[in-house]
């Protein structure tokens, strides 16, 4: 890089950086680069640009790839590999899962004939999801792999969405709070 150098005046002596033709070419390429550059990453990464106005992150946000697929009947008798046990139960590949998040109406022990009424559609509305094609499954986030009856805990999402979180906007599902029996009040 060159720094410049010193021009002396026969008047009286003063400093000067002399800059070569080359170096105002270099500089004037450094801000053809650097100015859309600095634009981009504020639009990018800026909060908001005024009231109403959200701006997205340039980055894309990673979703899990949906890789599992199978056909999920209802689950009948003892032998259970792939099918639904109720709104937020399943079996996959031989597998008892708990669907985490949500709570779903009780079917086999429920408390009233609304709650069981409530059960069947979450059991049947589960079946349409996991049946429309595939899906992910992914670790409970608070790092527990299994419940008290040895279930295994997942969170099910399709397309970046979470079935449980289908099952709440429908009336379907209330979220876990151990308030006990909702649906028979």
């Amino acid at each position: 890089m060159h720094m410049g150098k010193v021009i002396r005046s026969n008047r009286w002596t003063k400093t000067a950086i002399y800059t070569p033709k080359k170096a105002g070419v270099r500089w004037f390429s450094m801000v053809l680069v650097t100015m859309p550059l600095a634009a981009f990453t504020a639009i990018s990464f800026a909060p908001s640009l005024g009231k109403g106005i959200v701006v997205e992150a340039a980055v894309p946000v990673t979703q899990p790839i949906d890789r599992h697929e199978a056909y999920f009947p209802l689950c009948t008798g003892r032998e259970r590999v792939t099918c639904i046990v109720d709104g937020d139960t399943i079996w996959y590949r031989g597998e008892k899962i708990r669907l985490i998040g949500f709570d779903t109406p009780e079917i086999s022990k429920s408390g009233c004939a609304n709650e069981r009424q409530l059960g069947e559609r979450a059991k049947l509305r589960l079946q349409e999801l996991l049946n429309a094609g595939a899906f992910s499954l992914a670790s409970n986030p608070d790092s527990r792999s299994e419940d008290r009856y040895g279930r295994s805990l997942f969170v099910v999402t399709r397309d970046g969405k979470n079935v449980g979180e289908v099952l709440l906007n429908e009336g379907l599902a209330e979220r876990r709070s151990g308030r006990g029996n909702m649906w028979c009040r």
